[in-house]
Protein backbone atom coordinates (compact mmCIF):
# COMPACT_ATOMS: atom_id res chain seq x y z
CA UNK A 1 0.00 0.00 0.00
CA UNK A 2 1.10 3.71 -0.34
CA UNK A 3 3.05 5.52 1.76
CA UNK A 4 0.54 7.59 3.77
CA UNK A 5 0.99 10.86 5.78
CA UNK A 6 1.14 10.26 9.92
CA UNK A 7 1.46 12.44 13.04
CA UNK A 8 4.33 13.00 14.29
CA UNK A 9 4.16 11.69 17.62
CA UNK A 10 1.22 9.92 19.18
CA UNK A 11 0.33 13.46 22.09
CA UNK A 12 0.09 15.41 18.24
CA UNK A 13 -2.91 12.96 17.47
CA UNK A 14 -3.87 13.61 20.65
CA UNK A 15 -3.90 17.18 20.59
CA UNK A 16 -5.76 17.30 16.96
CA UNK A 17 -8.42 15.19 17.81
CA UNK A 18 -8.78 16.72 21.24
CA UNK A 19 -8.72 20.58 19.21
CA UNK A 20 -11.36 19.12 17.09
CA UNK A 21 -13.28 17.86 19.39
CA UNK A 22 -12.82 20.81 21.99
CA UNK A 23 -14.99 24.08 19.79
CA UNK A 24 -17.58 26.20 20.18
CA UNK A 25 -20.17 23.77 21.25
CA UNK A 26 -17.76 23.46 24.77
CA UNK A 27 -17.44 27.09 25.16
CA UNK A 28 -21.38 28.34 24.73
CA UNK A 29 -23.49 25.55 24.39
CA UNK A 30 -22.56 23.41 26.82
CA UNK A 31 -22.81 25.86 29.57
CA UNK A 32 -25.84 26.87 28.41
CA UNK A 33 -28.11 23.43 28.71
CA UNK A 34 -26.12 22.98 31.77
CA UNK A 35 -28.38 26.44 32.77
CA UNK A 36 -31.52 25.16 31.46
CA UNK A 37 -31.68 21.78 32.50
CA UNK A 38 -30.94 22.24 36.46
CA UNK A 39 -27.43 22.55 36.67
CA UNK A 40 -25.71 19.13 37.74
CA UNK A 41 -28.73 16.92 36.49
CA UNK A 42 -27.79 18.03 33.00
CA UNK A 43 -23.90 16.72 33.53
CA UNK A 44 -25.14 13.32 35.08
CA UNK A 45 -26.67 12.76 31.82
CA UNK A 46 -24.09 14.07 29.91
CA UNK A 47 -21.31 11.81 31.81
CA UNK A 48 -23.70 8.93 31.03
CA UNK A 49 -23.91 9.83 27.50
CA UNK A 50 -20.50 10.11 27.31
CA UNK A 51 -19.26 6.36 28.44
CA UNK A 52 -22.41 4.69 27.10
CA UNK A 53 -22.67 5.80 23.05
CA UNK A 54 -19.63 8.59 22.98
CA UNK A 55 -16.48 6.97 23.96
CA UNK A 56 -17.47 3.65 22.28
CA UNK A 57 -18.36 5.16 18.62
CA UNK A 58 -15.14 7.50 19.20
CA UNK A 59 -13.19 4.47 19.28
CA UNK A 60 -14.86 2.90 16.33
CA UNK A 61 -14.18 5.39 13.87
CA UNK A 62 -10.67 6.16 15.15
CA UNK A 63 -9.76 2.17 14.67
CA UNK A 64 -11.88 1.91 11.10
CA UNK A 65 -9.72 5.02 10.05
CA UNK A 66 -6.36 3.33 11.36
CA UNK A 67 -6.75 -0.30 9.95
CA UNK A 68 -7.79 1.32 6.49
CA UNK A 69 -5.28 4.21 5.96
CA UNK A 70 -8.59 5.86 4.18
CA UNK A 71 -10.85 8.68 4.76
CA UNK A 72 -14.42 7.59 5.49
CA UNK A 73 -15.59 6.51 2.54
CA UNK A 74 -12.84 4.47 1.63
CA UNK A 75 -13.18 3.33 5.04
CA UNK A 76 -16.43 2.67 5.02
CA UNK A 77 -15.98 0.88 1.23
CA UNK A 78 -12.96 -1.42 3.01
CA UNK A 79 -15.41 -2.60 5.60
CA UNK A 80 -17.75 -3.36 2.39
CA UNK A 81 -18.13 -1.85 -1.29
CA UNK A 82 -22.20 -1.13 -0.72
CA UNK A 83 -21.55 0.40 2.78
CA UNK A 84 -19.40 3.35 0.97
CA UNK A 85 -22.15 5.59 0.09
CA UNK A 86 -22.54 6.17 3.89
CA UNK A 87 -18.96 7.63 3.92
CA UNK A 88 -19.85 9.64 1.27
CA UNK A 89 -22.75 11.15 3.05
CA UNK A 90 -20.81 11.78 6.17
CA UNK A 91 -18.28 13.62 3.97
CA UNK A 92 -20.77 15.63 2.05
CA UNK A 93 -23.01 16.80 5.69
CA UNK A 94 -19.35 17.75 6.75
CA UNK A 95 -18.76 19.94 4.33
CA UNK A 96 -21.63 21.84 4.23
CA UNK A 97 -21.40 22.32 7.92
CA UNK A 98 -17.96 23.52 6.94
CA UNK A 99 -19.78 25.99 5.36
CA UNK A 100 -21.60 27.58 8.10
CA UNK A 101 -18.90 26.67 10.64
CA UNK A 102 -16.32 29.11 8.57
CA UNK A 103 -19.38 31.94 9.15
CA UNK A 104 -19.42 31.40 12.71
CA UNK A 105 -15.49 31.23 12.87
CA UNK A 106 -15.75 35.16 11.28
CA UNK A 107 -18.39 36.12 13.54
CA UNK A 108 -15.63 35.61 16.58
CA UNK A 109 -12.42 37.41 14.52
CA UNK A 110 -15.12 40.23 13.98
CA UNK A 111 -16.01 40.83 17.67
CA UNK A 112 -12.35 40.31 18.92
CA UNK A 113 -11.60 42.82 15.89
CA UNK A 114 -14.20 45.34 17.53
CA UNK A 115 -13.93 44.30 21.42
CA UNK A 116 -12.55 47.84 21.48
CA UNK A 117 -15.66 49.37 21.29
CA UNK A 118 -16.99 47.64 25.02
CA UNK A 119 -14.62 50.41 26.20
CA UNK A 120 -17.54 53.17 25.60
CA UNK A 121 -20.29 50.96 26.59
CA UNK A 122 -19.81 50.69 30.09
CA UNK A 123 -22.94 49.57 32.03
CA UNK A 124 -25.25 49.76 28.79
CA UNK A 125 -26.13 46.08 28.30
CA UNK A 126 -28.89 47.00 25.76
CA UNK A 127 -25.84 48.77 23.40
CA UNK A 128 -23.77 45.34 24.10
CA UNK A 129 -26.49 43.18 23.07
CA UNK A 130 -26.98 44.53 19.91
CA UNK A 131 -23.49 45.26 18.89
CA UNK A 132 -23.06 42.19 17.32
CA UNK A 133 -26.64 42.04 15.34
CA UNK A 134 -25.31 45.43 13.83
CA UNK A 135 -21.89 44.23 13.22
CA UNK A 136 -23.44 41.60 10.69
CA UNK A 137 -26.13 43.86 9.56
CA UNK A 138 -28.41 40.58 9.68
CA UNK A 139 -32.22 40.49 8.96
CA UNK A 140 -33.32 37.51 10.96
CA UNK A 141 -35.03 36.74 7.76
CA UNK A 142 -34.53 35.15 4.52
CA UNK A 143 -34.00 38.84 3.08
CA UNK A 144 -31.10 41.23 2.46
CA UNK A 145 -29.12 39.13 -0.11
CA UNK A 146 -27.48 42.15 -1.31
CA UNK A 147 -25.88 43.44 1.61
CA UNK A 148 -22.90 42.26 3.19
CA UNK A 149 -20.60 44.04 5.88
CA UNK A 150 -16.96 44.92 4.46
CA UNK A 151 -15.52 43.78 7.95
CA UNK A 152 -17.44 40.69 7.99
CA UNK A 153 -16.09 39.77 4.53
CA UNK A 154 -12.67 40.28 5.29
CA UNK A 155 -13.26 38.01 8.87
CA UNK A 156 -14.45 35.54 6.69
CA UNK A 157 -11.50 35.50 4.28
CA UNK A 158 -9.05 35.25 7.31
CA UNK A 159 -11.32 32.70 8.30
CA UNK A 160 -10.40 30.66 5.26
CA UNK A 161 -6.87 31.52 4.77
CA UNK A 162 -6.36 30.33 8.58
CA UNK A 163 -8.10 26.61 7.82
CA UNK A 164 -5.79 26.24 4.64
CA UNK A 165 -3.05 27.91 5.90
CA UNK A 166 -3.37 25.06 9.19
CA UNK A 167 -4.13 22.04 7.00
CA UNK A 168 -2.31 22.71 4.06
CA UNK A 169 0.32 20.20 4.04
CA UNK A 170 -2.32 17.48 6.02
CA UNK A 171 -0.84 16.02 9.30
CA UNK A 172 2.32 17.36 8.61
CA UNK A 173 0.94 21.03 9.19
CA UNK A 174 -2.06 20.36 11.70
CA UNK A 175 1.01 18.91 13.77
CA UNK A 176 2.59 21.72 14.20
CA UNK A 177 -0.10 23.79 14.69
CA UNK A 178 -1.99 22.17 17.70
CA UNK A 179 0.65 22.50 20.03
CA UNK A 180 -0.69 26.19 20.58
CA UNK A 181 -4.32 25.92 19.20
CA UNK A 182 -4.73 23.83 21.58
CA UNK A 183 -3.53 24.83 24.72
CA UNK A 184 -4.30 28.64 24.10
CA UNK A 185 -8.26 28.40 24.57
CA UNK A 186 -6.92 26.38 27.71
CA UNK A 187 -4.93 28.69 29.20
CA UNK A 188 -7.43 31.81 28.15
CA UNK A 189 -10.76 30.01 30.05
CA UNK A 190 -8.22 29.35 32.73
CA UNK A 191 -7.31 33.08 33.08
CA UNK A 192 -11.19 33.96 32.94
CA UNK A 193 -11.87 31.42 35.79
CA UNK A 194 -9.86 32.39 37.77
CA UNK A 195 -11.20 36.01 37.26
CA UNK A 196 -14.79 34.43 37.86
CA UNK A 197 -14.15 33.14 41.40
CA UNK A 198 -12.83 36.62 42.40
CA UNK A 199 -16.61 38.11 41.33
CA UNK A 200 -19.68 38.11 43.60
CA UNK A 201 -22.04 35.89 43.93
CA UNK A 202 -19.57 32.66 42.88
CA UNK A 203 -20.95 30.50 45.64
CA UNK A 204 -24.53 30.80 43.88
CA UNK A 205 -22.67 30.62 40.61
CA UNK A 206 -20.94 27.20 41.69
CA UNK A 207 -24.29 25.93 43.63
CA UNK A 208 -26.17 26.61 40.48
CA UNK A 209 -23.78 24.98 37.94
CA UNK A 210 -23.30 21.58 39.80
CA UNK A 211 -26.28 20.96 42.70
CA UNK A 212 -28.30 19.05 40.29
CA UNK A 213 -31.94 19.51 40.49
CA UNK A 214 -33.34 16.33 40.02
CA UNK A 215 -36.91 16.77 39.11
CA UNK A 216 -35.13 18.22 35.94
CA UNK A 217 -34.63 14.55 35.09
CA UNK A 218 -37.71 13.21 33.79
CA UNK A 219 -37.88 16.07 31.27
CA UNK A 220 -37.20 14.16 27.88
CA UNK A 221 -35.69 17.16 26.47
CA UNK A 222 -32.93 16.90 28.81
CA UNK A 223 -31.75 13.45 27.63
CA UNK A 224 -32.27 14.41 24.10
CA UNK A 225 -30.18 16.86 24.36
CA UNK A 226 -27.47 15.45 26.59
CA UNK A 227 -27.08 12.87 23.95
CA UNK A 228 -26.84 15.30 21.04
CA UNK A 229 -24.55 17.15 22.70
CA UNK A 230 -22.05 14.52 23.01
CA UNK A 231 -22.46 13.16 19.54
CA UNK A 232 -21.69 16.82 18.43
CA UNK A 233 -18.89 17.21 20.59
CA UNK A 234 -17.12 14.67 19.98
CA UNK A 235 -16.41 14.99 16.03
CA UNK A 236 -18.32 11.77 15.34
CA UNK A 237 -19.74 10.85 12.40
CA UNK A 238 -18.56 13.79 10.41
CA UNK A 239 -15.53 11.50 8.70
CA UNK A 240 -13.15 13.40 10.77
CA UNK A 241 -12.07 10.96 12.90
CA UNK A 242 -11.49 8.87 10.20
CA UNK A 243 -8.94 11.09 8.38
CA UNK A 244 -7.45 11.55 11.37
CA UNK A 245 -6.90 7.84 12.77
CA UNK A 246 -5.72 7.00 8.66
CA UNK A 247 -2.85 9.02 10.08
CA UNK A 248 -1.88 7.29 12.96
CA UNK A 249 1.11 4.69 13.57
CA UNK A 250 -0.02 0.87 13.71
CA UNK A 251 1.28 0.88 17.34
CA UNK A 252 -0.98 3.65 18.80
CA UNK A 253 -3.02 2.55 21.71
CA UNK A 254 -6.96 3.48 20.27
CA UNK A 255 -8.45 2.86 23.82
CA UNK A 256 -6.42 4.28 25.86
CA UNK A 257 -6.11 7.49 23.23
CA UNK A 258 -9.76 7.94 22.30
CA UNK A 259 -10.60 7.77 26.49
CA UNK A 260 -8.33 10.87 26.52
CA UNK A 261 -9.87 12.60 24.15
CA UNK A 262 -13.61 12.09 25.59
CA UNK A 263 -12.29 13.45 28.91
CA UNK A 264 -11.00 16.03 28.04
CA UNK A 265 -13.88 17.37 25.86
CA UNK A 266 -15.67 17.30 28.68
CA UNK A 267 -14.08 19.32 30.94
CA UNK A 268 -13.15 21.67 28.81
CA UNK A 269 -16.81 21.84 28.62
CA UNK A 270 -16.69 22.02 32.56
CA UNK A 271 -14.09 24.73 32.98
CA UNK A 272 -16.19 26.74 30.05
CA UNK A 273 -19.32 26.63 32.00
CA UNK A 274 -17.57 27.79 35.51
CA UNK A 275 -16.40 30.66 33.29
CA UNK A 276 -19.99 31.11 32.14
CA UNK A 277 -21.83 30.53 35.04
CA UNK A 278 -19.39 32.99 37.49
CA UNK A 279 -18.98 35.90 34.94
CA UNK A 280 -23.26 36.00 34.78
CA UNK A 281 -23.21 35.19 38.70
CA UNK A 282 -20.89 38.50 39.25
CA UNK A 283 -22.68 40.98 36.97
CA UNK A 284 -25.68 40.64 38.92
CA UNK A 285 -27.67 37.90 35.88
CA UNK A 286 -28.84 34.45 36.81
CA UNK A 287 -29.64 31.00 34.83
CA UNK A 288 -32.69 32.58 34.23
CA UNK A 289 -31.14 35.22 32.24
CA UNK A 290 -29.05 32.49 30.27
CA UNK A 291 -29.10 30.49 27.07
CA UNK A 292 -29.45 27.32 25.53
CA UNK A 293 -28.64 29.06 22.50
CA UNK A 294 -24.78 28.91 21.55
CA UNK A 295 -25.48 32.04 19.37
CA UNK A 296 -27.44 33.78 21.70
CA UNK A 297 -24.99 33.68 24.34
CA UNK A 298 -21.76 34.15 22.59
CA UNK A 299 -22.82 37.68 20.42
CA UNK A 300 -25.41 38.75 22.60
CA UNK A 301 -25.82 37.68 26.42
CA UNK A 302 -22.15 37.67 27.38
CA UNK A 303 -21.35 41.10 26.09
CA UNK A 304 -24.11 42.37 28.07
CA UNK A 305 -22.11 40.23 31.12
CA UNK A 306 -18.78 42.30 29.61
CA UNK A 307 -20.11 45.40 30.11
CA UNK A 308 -20.88 45.40 33.44
CA UNK A 309 -17.83 43.46 34.94
CA UNK A 310 -16.21 46.83 36.30
CA UNK A 311 -16.36 50.26 35.98
CA UNK A 312 -13.19 50.13 33.88
CA UNK A 313 -14.09 50.61 29.94
CA UNK A 314 -10.44 49.66 29.07
CA UNK A 315 -10.51 46.57 31.84
CA UNK A 316 -13.85 45.52 30.20
CA UNK A 317 -12.85 45.57 26.51
CA UNK A 318 -9.42 44.10 27.55
CA UNK A 319 -11.26 41.42 29.00
CA UNK A 320 -13.79 41.20 25.82
CA UNK A 321 -10.78 40.36 23.80
CA UNK A 322 -9.19 37.67 25.70
CA UNK A 323 -12.35 36.23 25.47
CA UNK A 324 -13.39 35.88 21.93
CA UNK A 325 -9.83 35.47 21.21
CA UNK A 326 -10.00 32.23 23.10
CA UNK A 327 -13.41 31.87 21.14
CA UNK A 328 -11.23 32.15 18.11
CA UNK A 329 -8.26 29.23 19.26
CA UNK A 330 -11.71 26.88 19.58
CA UNK A 331 -12.75 27.68 16.53
CA UNK A 332 -9.56 27.10 14.50
CA UNK A 333 -9.16 23.58 15.27
CA UNK A 334 -12.48 22.40 14.76
CA UNK A 335 -12.83 23.70 11.48
CA UNK A 336 -9.33 22.76 9.65
CA UNK A 337 -10.31 19.24 11.11
CA UNK A 338 -13.41 19.53 9.36
CA UNK A 339 -12.30 20.37 6.28
CA UNK A 340 -9.27 17.64 6.67
CA UNK A 341 -11.60 14.93 6.90
CA UNK A 342 -13.85 16.43 3.41
CA UNK A 343 -10.32 16.71 1.92
CA UNK A 344 -8.85 13.21 2.86
CA UNK A 345 -11.69 11.59 1.56
CA UNK A 346 -11.52 13.51 -2.13
CA UNK A 347 -7.93 12.69 -2.03
CA UNK A 348 -8.03 9.30 -1.37
CA UNK A 349 -10.63 8.69 -3.63
CA UNK A 350 -9.92 10.32 -6.71
CA UNK A 351 -5.73 10.02 -6.31
CA UNK A 352 -5.45 13.87 -6.43
CA UNK A 353 -2.46 15.64 -4.56
CA UNK A 354 -3.61 16.75 -1.07
CA UNK A 355 -3.00 20.54 -0.87
CA UNK A 356 -3.93 21.05 -3.80
CA UNK A 357 -7.37 19.31 -3.04
CA UNK A 358 -7.89 20.79 -0.17
CA UNK A 359 -7.04 24.50 -1.52
CA UNK A 360 -10.21 23.73 -3.92
CA UNK A 361 -12.41 22.59 -1.14
CA UNK A 362 -11.62 25.94 0.90
CA UNK A 363 -12.20 27.79 -2.44
CA UNK A 364 -15.73 26.50 -2.92
CA UNK A 365 -16.88 26.09 0.50
CA UNK A 366 -15.32 29.81 0.94
CA UNK A 367 -17.56 31.41 -2.20
CA UNK A 368 -20.44 29.02 -0.72
CA UNK A 369 -20.50 30.73 2.81
CA UNK A 370 -20.19 34.13 1.42
CA UNK A 371 -23.90 33.69 1.25
CA UNK A 372 -24.34 33.52 4.48
CA UNK A 373 -22.20 36.83 5.53
CA UNK A 374 -25.09 38.64 3.56
CA UNK A 375 -27.77 40.25 5.41
CA UNK A 376 -29.75 37.18 5.24
CA UNK A 377 -27.09 35.20 6.40
CA UNK A 378 -28.46 34.30 9.76
CA UNK A 379 -31.30 32.81 8.71
CA UNK A 380 -29.85 30.47 5.81
CA UNK A 381 -27.31 29.39 8.56
CA UNK A 382 -29.63 28.34 10.97
CA UNK A 383 -31.42 26.35 8.57
CA UNK A 384 -28.42 24.42 7.11
CA UNK A 385 -27.35 23.96 10.90
CA UNK A 386 -30.81 22.28 12.00
CA UNK A 387 -30.99 19.88 9.00
CA UNK A 388 -27.38 18.86 9.44
CA UNK A 389 -27.22 18.11 12.51
CA UNK A 390 -30.39 17.07 13.57
CA UNK A 391 -31.39 14.83 10.63
CA UNK A 392 -28.35 14.60 8.48
CA UNK A 393 -25.68 13.54 11.48
CA UNK A 394 -28.45 11.49 12.83
CA UNK A 395 -28.77 9.51 9.46
CA UNK A 396 -25.53 9.34 8.95
CA UNK A 397 -25.05 7.75 12.54
CA UNK A 398 -27.81 5.39 12.36
CA UNK A 399 -26.36 4.08 9.11
CA UNK A 400 -22.60 4.01 10.04
CA UNK A 401 -23.97 1.82 13.81
CA UNK A 402 -25.69 -0.96 11.77
CA UNK A 403 -23.24 -1.14 9.32
CA UNK A 404 -20.81 -1.71 11.61
CA UNK A 405 -23.23 -3.71 14.42
CA UNK A 406 -24.50 -5.58 11.67
CA UNK A 407 -23.40 -5.22 8.48
CA UNK A 408 -19.57 -6.14 9.20
CA UNK A 409 -17.95 -7.77 12.18
CA UNK A 410 -18.42 -5.53 15.81
CA UNK A 411 -15.31 -8.30 16.81
CA UNK A 412 -12.94 -7.05 14.28
CA UNK A 413 -13.61 -3.58 15.02
CA UNK A 414 -13.06 -4.03 18.69
CA UNK A 415 -10.02 -6.23 18.09
CA UNK A 416 -8.07 -3.09 16.31
CA UNK A 417 -9.11 -0.87 19.26
CA UNK A 418 -7.71 -3.33 22.17
CA UNK A 419 -4.62 -4.11 19.90
CA UNK A 420 -1.64 -2.84 21.67
CA UNK A 421 -3.24 -2.04 24.58
CA UNK A 422 -2.67 -4.05 27.92
CA UNK A 423 -3.72 -3.29 31.13
CA UNK A 424 -6.77 -0.82 29.56
CA UNK A 425 -9.04 -2.97 27.11
CA UNK A 426 -12.52 -1.83 25.81
CA UNK A 427 -14.67 -4.31 27.33
CA UNK A 428 -16.42 -6.44 25.01
CA UNK A 429 -20.08 -5.88 26.83
CA UNK A 430 -19.43 -2.28 26.69
CA UNK A 431 -18.73 -1.78 23.15
CA UNK A 432 -20.87 -4.87 21.29
CA UNK A 433 -23.53 -3.29 23.29
CA UNK A 434 -23.21 0.27 22.64
CA UNK A 435 -22.38 -0.51 18.50
CA UNK A 436 -25.04 -2.89 18.43
CA UNK A 437 -28.04 -1.59 20.20
CA UNK A 438 -27.71 1.64 22.36
CA UNK A 439 -26.57 3.80 19.90
CA UNK A 440 -29.15 2.82 16.98
CA UNK A 441 -31.52 2.75 19.18
CA UNK A 442 -30.85 6.14 20.76
CA UNK A 443 -30.25 8.02 16.97
CA UNK A 444 -33.27 6.41 16.24
CA UNK A 445 -35.26 7.96 18.86
CA UNK A 446 -33.58 11.09 18.46
CA UNK A 447 -34.63 11.30 14.62
CA UNK A 448 -38.34 10.53 15.31
CA UNK A 449 -38.40 13.39 18.19
CA UNK A 450 -37.04 15.65 15.77
CA UNK A 451 -39.50 14.91 12.79
CA UNK A 452 -42.35 14.70 15.87
CA UNK A 453 -41.14 17.99 16.31
CA UNK A 454 -41.30 19.43 12.84
CA UNK A 455 -44.87 18.43 12.63
CA UNK A 456 -45.58 20.08 15.14
CA UNK A 457 -45.00 22.93 13.97
CA UNK A 458 -46.40 22.48 10.22
CA UNK A 459 -43.42 21.00 8.86
CA UNK A 460 -41.76 24.36 8.74
CA UNK A 461 -38.42 24.53 10.67
CA UNK A 462 -38.04 28.29 12.33
CA UNK A 463 -41.99 28.88 11.28
CA UNK A 464 -42.39 31.05 14.09
CA UNK A 465 -39.10 33.46 12.86
CA UNK A 466 -41.19 33.39 9.68
CA UNK A 467 -39.11 30.86 8.10
CA UNK A 468 -41.19 30.03 4.87
CA UNK A 469 -41.53 26.39 3.46
CA UNK A 470 -39.81 27.06 0.30
CA UNK A 471 -36.65 28.35 2.72
CA UNK A 472 -36.96 24.96 4.35
CA UNK A 473 -36.63 22.93 0.92
CA UNK A 474 -33.93 25.10 -0.41
CA UNK A 475 -31.51 25.65 3.03
CA UNK A 476 -32.88 21.76 4.07
CA UNK A 477 -34.56 19.16 2.05
CA UNK A 478 -32.49 19.53 -0.92
CA UNK A 479 -29.31 19.26 0.78
CA UNK A 480 -30.07 16.54 2.72
CA UNK A 481 -31.37 14.75 -0.57
CA UNK A 482 -28.00 15.66 -1.52
CA UNK A 483 -26.20 14.47 1.36
CA UNK A 484 -27.20 10.99 0.94
CA UNK A 485 -27.08 11.18 -3.07
CA UNK A 486 -23.50 11.91 -3.03
CA UNK A 487 -22.07 8.72 -2.77
CA UNK A 488 -24.16 7.67 -5.90
CA UNK A 489 -23.44 10.53 -7.83
CA UNK A 490 -19.50 9.64 -6.71
CA UNK A 491 -20.22 6.23 -8.31
CA UNK A 492 -21.17 7.13 -11.50
CA UNK A 493 -18.27 10.13 -11.77
CA UNK A 494 -16.15 6.84 -11.06
CA UNK A 495 -17.77 4.65 -13.96
CA UNK A 496 -17.02 7.65 -16.17
CA UNK A 497 -13.63 8.08 -15.19
CA UNK A 498 -12.96 4.23 -15.56
CA UNK A 499 -13.34 4.59 -19.35
CA UNK A 500 -10.19 6.61 -19.10
CA UNK A 501 -8.56 4.07 -17.76
CA UNK A 502 -9.05 5.27 -13.89
CA UNK A 503 -8.69 2.45 -11.52
CA UNK A 504 -10.85 2.52 -8.50
CA UNK A 505 -9.15 1.46 -4.80
CA UNK A 506 -10.47 -1.92 -3.56
CA UNK A 507 -8.51 -2.38 -0.80
CA UNK A 508 -10.42 -4.27 2.15
CA UNK A 509 -10.03 -4.65 5.87
CA UNK A 510 -7.99 -8.49 5.58
CA UNK A 511 -5.46 -6.24 2.76
CA UNK A 512 -4.31 -4.77 6.21
CA UNK A 513 -2.48 -7.34 7.86
CA UNK A 514 -0.33 -5.33 10.17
Amino acid sequence: MEKRASWASRMTFILAAVGSAVGLGNAWRFPGLVAKYGGGAFMLVYIFALFVMGIPLLMMEIAIGRKMRRGAPGAMRGLNKKLEPIGWAATANAFLISVYYAVVFAWVILMAVISYKFAGMTGDTVSAGKLWMQSIATTGNFTGFDTIPTLLLVCLLAAWVLVFVCIRNGAHSVSKVVKFTVFAPVVCLLILAIKGFTMPNVGNALSALFVPDFTALSNPNLWVDAFGQVFYSLSIMMAIMFAYGSYLDDKSNIAVDATIIAISDFFTSLLASVVLFTTMYGTGSTVADMSASGVATAFIIYPQAIVQLTGSGVFNAIFAFVFYFCLCTLAIDSAFSIIEGVSAAVSDKFKFKPKKTTLIICIIAGALSVTMATGAGLAILDTVDHFCNYYNLVIVGIFETLAVGWCFSTKKVLDEVNKNTLKYKMPKEWFYSSIKVISPIVLSAFLIWTVIDLAKSGGIYGASDGYTLLSNIICGWILTVLVFASGFIVKAIVKTKKKGGFVEDDASWDDFNG
